[in-house]
């Protein structure tokens, strides 16, 4: 096999995509759950602010995909929040933390 041959293959897939007629839904909850065959993720808008919500969240969307597209999309969320964490810093998921960073903040910049 050529040299150019191979480097041909190595390069990733560009796929065209048409984007016109897409939804666009904003999600604050995610659920993942699986069978054998498939991955399963629901994705909600949770407006409630205590973290054990009183009322039920309802659904928006639900995502179905095979566990070889689950992997894929796993691979580029993790290059993409790596690249935000690099960019504008850590990507604090707990919400106690995060709060408490915002105060210790704003104490900081409080004048004395």
């Amino acid at each position: 096999m050529s040299t150019r041959k191979k480097e041909e293959q190595d390069l990733p897939v560009q796929n065209v995509v048409n984007d016109f007629d897409a939804e666009v839904t904003y999600a604050n909850f995610c659920r993942v759950t699986a069978t054998p065959e498939e991955m399963i993720i629901d994705f909600a808008l949770n407006t409630q602010v205590s973290e054990t919500p009183a009322d039920p969240i309802h659904l928006r969307n639900r995502v179905v995909m095979n566990f070889f597209t689950a992997k894929r999309l796993l691979h580029a969320l993790s290059l993409s929040i790596q690249r935000h964490e690099a960019a504008f810093g850590q990507v604090e998921v707990n919400v106690q933390k995060r709060l408490e960073t915002q105060r210790l903040s704003q104490q900081l910049q409080q004048p004395k």
